[in-house]
């Protein structure tokens, strides 16, 4: 069950909304985008194609950000675009490169997948059908709907502990009640894209945060669709230094998106581009 958060009417909300109690049997079969924001994956990069459906997505992107392995090569072999990055420019960057690449096409709806095969990608079609079904504008796959699930998915206690205490900050200040932010499980509906300036978010592992912000400032609505995860071996992760790091930048977004709310409107973050229409394929 999908949970929808974000303004009920819009004068910019898309035509074919659905409206309240509408079945979802109605869905558009608009073409989706999976983009992956790579390093270090070639262990896993084949398992996470193997999860996809074969009719999920007209387009898959994938941006390695200067591995060490093969993935760039394993990628082309296995039939997808790569883009490589010259140096390390680090996960907020790398999805600005994804975003980018995927906006130059003709598809409407963008969904981020972890090649690392901790989110489970055989969910494609359920995260782009609530955007193409006009219920959202983005949708997150949530981890967090049972503390027993997700502990036995292997998550750690403690990384746990600090995404249940920012989760529940961020849906106070952004007037959200979703499950989880801290999700690396991404859909966005083409116009989102378009308007946010995502550019101008961190190179680093604050850019999700920080874009979450930039979408409430722009009144979209986000939904968040709950995901079994699995903690691997080869999951990615960051240190406890990176983490805290993290949740101090976390904090820090909210503060700015707060100080936004209550009159500080000349913040470059939170402003919207001015052409929202790039050029397509």
């Amino acid at each position: 069950m999908v949970k929808v958060h974000g303004a009920a009417a819009r004068p910019d909300a898309p035509n074919d909304a659905l409206a309240p109690g509408q079945a979802l049997d109605g869905a558009r079969s608009d073409k989706v985008c999976v983009v992956f924001p790579a390093y270090n994956a070639a262990r896993t990069l084949a398992a996470t194609l193997d999860r996809i459906p074969a009719a999920a997505a007209s387009h898959m992107i994938l941006v390695d950000d200067a591995s060490d392995d093969e993935t760039a090569q394993l990628a082309r072999d296995l039939g997808l675009q790569v883009i490589e990055h010259d140096r390390n420019r680090g996960y907020g960057a790398n999805q600005k490169t994804c975003y980018q690449a995927a906006l130059a096409t003709d598809c409407d709806v963008i969904v981020m997948v972890h090649p690392d095969n901790q989110y489970d990608p055989a969910l494609v079609p359920y995260l782009a059908g609530f955007i193409t079904s006009g219920v959202v504008d983005v949708t997150f796959g949530c981890r967090i709907m049972r503390r027993k699930d997700v502990l036995a998915g292997g998550m750690p206690r403690g990384k746990y502990l600090a995404n249940r205490v920012l989760t529940m900050i961020e849906n106070v200040a952004f007037g959200y009640n979703l499950p989880e932010y801290h999700t690396g499980y991404r859909a966005f509906h083409r116009r989102v894209l378009e308007r946010v300036a995502f550019d101008r978010c961190s190179d680093d592992f604050v850019f999700d945060q920080q874009i979450v912000a930039q979408i409430r400032a722009a009144d979209f609505r986000i939904g968040g669709v709950p995901v079994p995860t699995h903690y691997g071996p080869d999951s990615s992760s960051i240190s406890f230094a990176r983490s805290s790091w993290y949740a101090a930048g976390t904090l820090c977004v909210v503060g700015r998106y707060l100080l936004w709310q209550m009159g500080w409107k000349s913040q470059r973050l939170f402003r919207q581009k001015t052409d929202t229409r790039p050029r397509r394929a």
